[in-house]
């Protein structure tokens, strides 16, 4: 989502990597259910259409493939993603990547952009604020209208739930089982700092940076690919 200009995603190619490894650490120690919080693969920044309608770029979708393949070959897949055509893209292929094509990507719109109520006044915001991480802190410090944007607490908890429910819900099968959630750097943001996990500036949201939830010992918890790990107060997520 952010308008990362002149930003030359094919200059990496280990896009992904480190959030396998997250994966794959967590399902090798032990565990049987995951669900993924991801940011969508490489993409372009055309700005002469909205930028939600930017689609991938070919090494977007290479990179996404590339992670489906690093992922244990015995983790069951199960994709959602948001809406835009590049985060449904970035869950089928990742699926693809790990053999598993064979399961749908249902898009959700609570891994959309909701929590900005204005579009419009959002992106200018953005832009008058110099970037999404500035405008971020904004949010986080009340200085957004509330037309503009939902409380930070709100938006945080509604993301949360989503994801709590896909981690409680049936399991596919008796293999171990990773939800997948792709959606936009800014909600990935949002969670990470809402959370307590990591602050805004403690390292940027690149394609296809993850936060893992899971359960151990009865706790709830939120794990980052960068090592932090918080527990999740449910009692903040009801209603």
């Amino acid at each position: 989502m952010t308008a990362d200009a002149g930003f030359n995603a094919d200059t990496r190619t280990d896009y992904g990597q480190a959030t396998a490894k997250m994966v794959n650490d967590h399902f090798g120690n032990g565990g049987q259910r995951g669900v993924l919080l991801m940011r969508h693969s490489a993409r372009e920044y055309n700005r002469d259409i909205n930028d939600l309608l930017n689609p991938l770029t070919d090494h977007g979708r290479e990179l996404a493939v590339a992670m489906g393949g690093a992922l244990t070959a015995d983790i069951q897949l199960r994709g959602y993603a948001s809406p835009p055509e590049r985060c449904v893209e970035t869950a089928e292929l990742v699926l693809k990547g790990a053999a598993q094509n064979m399961q749908s990507v249902r898009p959700l719109e609570a891994l959309g952009i909701f929590y900005a109520l204005d579009h419009v006044r959002m992106w200018k915001g953005m832009s008058m604020s110099g970037g999404l991480a500035a405008y971020l802190t904004q949010w986080f410090g009340g200085d957004i209208a509330e037309d503009v944007m939902m409380p930070t607490n709100v938006a945080v908890a509604m993301v949360l739930r989503v994801l709590r429910g896909k981690l409680d819900a049936p399991a596919l099968g008796a293999k171990p089982q990773l939800d997948l959630c792709v959606s936009h750097d800014m909600t990935v943001y949002t969670v990470r700092h809402g959370s307590g996990l990591e602050p805004i500036a403690a390292a940027p949201v690149d394609f296809l940076d993850g936060l893992l939830m899971y359960r151990e010992q009865g706790q709830l918890l939120l794990r980052s690919q960068h090592g932090g790990i918080v527990k999740v107060d449910e009692n903040l997520l009801s209603p």
